[in-house]
């Protein structure tokens, strides 16, 4: 397939997607604040953000601020974050990170790769979350929604998140790639399950699927 071909497809999918989920937003409730959006997106590692969106509404009642978070007791963060798993790494974590936006970056979440990769505990799949959602910049967040239907759709050939990212960059429309990725969430979760999809009905019928 060439890279035209491929961009077709793309703008195929953007579209249909579009048309189904016409409201793309962000699973994690973060009320608009990047900070907390950082913090939600560290805990959602290998936890459901519904369950992030609970625990993290007692987080917030505790630690309201990064400057507040900074300050807190790692031992109490640890209580709290506990749900979410892996939570001493995570509460360490969350602690330092609003550590360095206070100290370093004057309580201003970056937009930058570059300096959002310098923070604990946060990668690739975190950084572009912030910069697609909060900066409105061209991001694709290789989550493994992304990842998993992105490749049965034909849309990219590798399971590796940061040729996944790169490949999708290279034929989804900048201004459509944050808001893609959310659809991308809403489709796996309601229709293209990993286990059991519900292929009857699904609105890419005619479109060649991988499924293997």
């Amino acid at each position: 397939m060439t890279v035209t071909e491929k961009k077709e497809r793309a703008e195929k999918v953007v579209g249909i997607l579009k048309r189904k989920y016409p409201a793309a937003e962000c699973e994690l409730r973060y009320d608009g604040d990047p900070w907390r959006l950082l913090v939600m997106g560290r805990l959602s590692a290998q936890c459901t953000d519904k369950r992030v969106n609970i625990v993290s509404k007692e987080l917030f009642e505790h630690f309201p601020t990064a400057e507040k978070m900074a300050e807190g007791d790692l031992a109490e963060i640890e209580k709290i974050v506990y749900p979410c798993g892996v939570y001493r790494v995570k509460a360490k974590n969350i602690k330092d990170m609003s550590g360095m936006i206070v100290r370093d970056f004057g309580g201003v979440v970056p937009k930058e790769m570059d300096e959002l990769l310098k923070l604990p505990g946060v990668g690739r799949k975190i950084a572009n979350l912030i910069i697609g959602d909060i900066y409105g910049l061209p991001a694709i967040v290789a989550d493994t929604h992304c990842i998993r239907i992105s490749n049965r759709l034909g849309l990219c050939t590798s399971k590796d998140p940061a040729k996944v990212e790169k490949q999708l960059s290279e034929i989804v429309p900048p201004e459509e790639q944050s808001d893609f990725c959310h659809r991308l969430v809403m489709f796996g979760r309601e229709v293209c399950d990993a286990k059991k999809p519900k292929c009857d009905g699904c609105p890419f019928a005619d479109m060649k699927c991988i499924t293997g």
